[in-house]
């Protein structure tokens, strides 16, 4: 009879190998060219898996734990450097953005317009702000405007002149809205008294030490080494993707995004962020509490509901998770901690293929731990 030490290592390899022949099973037609994954069990044991190719024209393997884009996941930190600044007497989140940018939001559009004097900064973080939820400039895809640098405030003149999706806190409506995080940007920039990159730097990356996480600067286009290369579909003439045709979109300017989905991390980084976070090292639990209170968000993955910043996600297995997805232009990743410590973060290379599959993987990975 094996010991109860050699009954949990033979445990913990048939996840591995049932977990890498997920990935390999993602990488396998291509579309998909290459997948990460890091695993930090309830004990900081940290697992990290690749499959596929990290270039598609030389073959080269997938960087371990390599740099990606974490686009929306993005919006945890500006969340956690939103509830940070509420806790030190900056701002509270039931102020108006009004009080921090009087004036600035004022819709132009016909009928119905966006005011910032009925727009909270709760209702921005959960999304029922009725800030509309597209990025202007974003109609023709990501290639058009790949090497522009785009202000924040440029974004956000665009969006002004469009109609807000519904009435800011309107009972049982919801709406993801990239451009909302984009305002919380400004908002906390404001409260701060200090560029948002710098902000967000200082009060995370380097209060817990995240050494593989940063918020690119200014004219920063390219992905830290070592990284995957990121891809996504050619499109034809009526703009569907062409199997088998994959274009290379690694280096682009990622201000389109700003506080909704600018920065860059490699997957153990956010593991983490993730547990410094649920381990109170930059929220109280109080204020993680307040965080983690969600609200129904019709258009998520099912069984998925919004926070302030943070999913939560119920798994397959019954265990809820609290994490963010994002989807930048040649990358998706998808990441979440449980209650016992067990975190998960996974990215593969291409953000137009297979989602629910790698969701699929993402949620056994998570629920190993049952």
């Amino acid at each position: 009879m094996a010991s109860a030490g050699a009954s949990g290592d033979r445990s913990r390899a048939g996840h591995d190998k049932t977990l890498q022949a997920g990935l390999e099973a993602l990488v396998a037609d291509g579309s998909l060219p290459g997948m990460l994954m890091s695993v930090r069990d309830r004990n900081g044991r940290v697992t990290n898996y690749t499959a596929g190719v990290g270039d598609v024209r030389t073959r080269s393997k997938v960087p371990t734990d390599g740099y990606v884009r974490i686009a929306s996941i993005t919006k945890m930190f500006t969340a956690v450097t939103v509830l940070q600044l509420a806790d030190e007497g900056k701002l509270a989140l039931d102020d108006a953005v009004e009080k921090f940018l009087p004036g600035v939001v004022r819709g132009t559009g016909d009928g119905a317009a966006i005011d910032g004097r009925t727009i909270t900064i709760r209702r921005l973080l959960n999304h029922t702000s009725g800030m509309p939820t597209g990025i202007p400039f974003m109609s023709k895809g990501i290639l058009p405007i790949k090497d522009r640098y785009v202000e924040t405030r440029e974004v956000l003149d665009a969006v002004l002149a469009q109609a807000p999706t519904f009435a800011p806190g309107q009972d049982g409506v919801w709406a993801y809205s990239n451009s909302g995080y984009m305002l919380l940007g400004l908002v906390a920039q404001k409260a701060a008294g200090r560029p948002f990159a710098e902000v967000v730097t200082d009060k995370i990356i380097n209060r817990i030490g995240l050494k593989e996480t940063y918020y690119p600067g200014p004219g920063d286009r390219d992905i830290r080494a070592p990284h995957p290369r990121g891809y996504l579909f050619a499109k034809d003439d009526k703009g569907d993707p062409i199997a088998g045709d994959l274009i290379d979109i690694t280096r682009f300017d990622p201000s389109i995004a700003g506080a909704a989905g600018q920065m860059i991390a490699t997957p153990s980084d956010v593991n983490k962020f993730l547990v410094a976070l649920q381990d109170g090292r930059l929220l109280k639990p109080g204020r993680l509490a307040e965080m983690r209170q969600a609200v129904d968000a019709p258009g998520l993955f099912e069984g998925w509901r919004y926070g302030l910043g943070v999913i939560e996600m119920k798994l397959s297995c019954g265990i809820t998770a609290y994490g963010h997805g994002g989807d930048a232009d040649g990358f998706q990743t998808r990441a979440a901690i449980i209650p016992d410590g067990r975190a998960v973060t996974v990215a593969g290379t291409n953000d137009e293929v297979h989602q629910y599959k790698v969701i699929a993987l993402f949620d056994k990975a998570l629920c190993a731990a049952k």
